[in-house]
């Protein structure tokens, strides 16, 4: 069968997602809905048909990585996930794991490390880092579970080193199922801190393999 010919549509698309991916890269966007919406501005974009999805975006966003990002990316990925080790360490009492642009891979310098960890107490974990010495902002974040179901997530900020650090907090037993990824629909990925840690390896050995 005859691979179809791209449209207009399919051209618009991809500009639309090139230049969210663009602005999340180069201005600090972490919001895809808002990177979205302002790439569709620039192109005189409103129907629904020329907007790319969220999953396009990401794509779009790892090949600017790819072509600009070059070693500086992958430095800069490198030290977001060895801080992110360093607060999964802190907190490892409260079994974290990493989710979102760290674990992905398309992080750009001003992303935020973003953890899940479980307490059925959220002061329990305000507590601990009152006793490690670390200034914190508490706030919420609604999360969806479901395609129905949208909850508010207690969630913590620190600062850890020049990194800022955000967890969610969850319930206990909330570690088997994870929230929504905004990206994809599909559930969140996780990454222990073994997983975590051994993602720094896999990166650095990346790094020292020649181009062919």
């Amino acid at each position: 069968m005859a691979k179809r010919a791209p449209t207009r549509t399919d051209h618009l698309r991809s500009a639309v997602a090139q230049e969210a991916a663009r602005l999340m890269a180069e201005h600090g966007i972490q919001d895809f809905h808002l990177a979205k919406r302002k790439a569709a501005e620039r192109y005189g974009v409103v129907e629904g048909a020329f907007l790319p999805k969220n999953t396009e975006i990401e794509a779009a966003l790892a090949s600017y990585q790819r072509l600009f990002g070059g070693d500086q990316h992958a430095t800069s990925l490198r030290e977001q996930r060895r801080v992110a080790v360093e607060a999964m360490r802190m907190l490892e009492k409260f079994e974290p794991r990493l989710v979102g642009a760290v674990l992905n891979g398309t992080a750009t310098a001003h992303s935020d490390i973003q953890l899940h960890v479980f307490s059925d107490s959220p002061e329990a974990v305000y507590t601990h880092l009152m006793d490690k010495r670390y200034e914190y902002e508490v706030f919420e974040r609604k999360l969806r579970m479901t395609a129905e179901r949208v909850v508010a997530v207690p969630s913590v900020r620190f600062e850890v080193g020049h990194d800022m650090v955000e967890a969610f907090v969850f319930p206990r037993d909330g570690i088997r199922q994870a929230p929504i990824s905004p990206v994809d629909g599909r559930p969140m990925r996780r990454a222990t801190l073994a997983e975590t840690t051994a993602l720094i390896s896999d990166l650095t050995t990346a790094r020292k393999i020649p181009l062919m």
